[in-house]
C-alpha cells in the first residue's frame, strides 16, 4: 500500500538512504532538510518525491513543512527522523549554544517532526515512526557528552511513543547505529577525535562500516504491515560493534 512517508534528514547519507528505500517501496516521500537545494536534487531522483527546505529545531518551520506535504502529498502515515548534528567537544569546552544546538536539532527536532505527524496516524488508525538514535548513547563515547545525551533523549522518547501511542495503531522504535559511512563521518574525521571511517571500519565484527542502505532496510521492515507487533524497540544495526 503507497503511504505517504516524511523522511527528515533527506538530503544525504542515512536519511537519503532511507528516502530512496521508502520510494523503492512504493510510498509517497517528502524530503526535509535544512540543505533545501540539496534535498531538491536528491528528490529530483525519486519517483513522486517532494523535497522541503525545514530547519527540524525550528517549530514553526516543521508546522509550515507538514502543512505543506498534507497540501501536495496527502495525510502522513510514516515518519522517519534522521536529521541531526554532531560535534566533538571535551566536557569543559561545551558551550552553552553548541550544547542548545546539539539537543535542539537532535531531540527537540524529533519531537516536533512526531507531534506534527501524529495526528494524521491517529486519524488513519494506523502509523509507523522510526527515530535513528546513535549506538554512542548506549556504550558512551568521550568528547561527546552533548550527542550522546541529546540521543538518549531519542531513545527514551520512542520508547514512551510506543507505550502512548500503541492502542491507536501506531508503531514506535528506533534504530541507533554505529559506524556508518556518511558524509558526516566522513566530516568527522577532520575533527581530530574520530580516527576515520577507514581505520575503525576493520574493528566492526563483521568486517566493513555500515552504509545508509544497512540502516534503509531495517526502516523498510518497521515501516510496513509486517511489524504491526514490533514496538518500543531499540534495533541496533551496527554489524556487532554494540551487543
Amino acid at each position: 500500500m503507497s503511504r505517504v512517508a516524511v523522511v527528515t534528514g533527506g538530503a544525504s547519507g542515512i536519511g537519503l538512504g532511507v528516502a530512496q528505500q521508502l520510494t523503492a517501496d512504493g510510498h509517497r516521500v517528502a524530503l526535509l532538510d535544512r540543505d533545501g537545494a540539496a534535498a531538491k536534487a536528491a528528490a529530483a531522483d525519486l519517483t513522486g518525491a517532494i523535497a522541503i527546505e525545514t530547519d527540524v529545531a525550528d517549530w514553526d518551520s516543521v508546522e509550515r513543512a507538514f502543512g505543506q506535504i498534507r497540501s501536495e502529498l496527502g495525510p502522513v502515515e510514516i515518519l522517519v527522523t534522521s536529521a541531526g548534528v554532531e560535534s566533538f567537544d571535551p566536557l569543559p569546552d561545551i558551550t552553552r549554544e553548541t550544547w542548545d544546538r546539539i539537543i535542539a536539532v537532535n531531540l527537540t527536532g524529533t519531537f516536533t517532526c512526531v507531534q506534527a505527524a501524529v495526528p494524521d496516524m491517529v486519524a488513519a488508525g494506523w502509523g509507523r515512526i522510526v527515530t535513528i538514535a546513535s549506538s554512542s548513547a548506549q556504550s558512551g563515547a568521550p568528547n561527546m557528552t552533548h550527542y550522546t545525551a541529546s540521543k538518549g533523549g531519542v531513545i527514551a522518547l520512542t520508547k514512551s511513543l510506543a507505550v502512548e501511542l500503541a492502542r491507536q495503531g501506531i508503531t514506535a522504535n528506533t534504530i541507533p547505529p554505529s559506524l556508518v559511512d556518511t558524509p558526516m563521518a566522513r566530516g568527522a574525521e577532520a575533527s581530530g577525535y574520530f580516527p576515520g571511517v577507514d581505520v575503525v571500519a576493520p574493528m566492526v565484527p563483521v568486517g566493513r562500516a555500515g552504509t545508509p542502505a544497512d540502516i534503509a532496510a531495517t526502516c523498510s521492515f518497521l515501516c510496513s504491515e509486517a511489524a504491526g507487533y514490533v514496538t518500543g524497540q531499540v534495533i541496533g544495526v551496527n554489524g556487532g560493534m554494540y551487543i
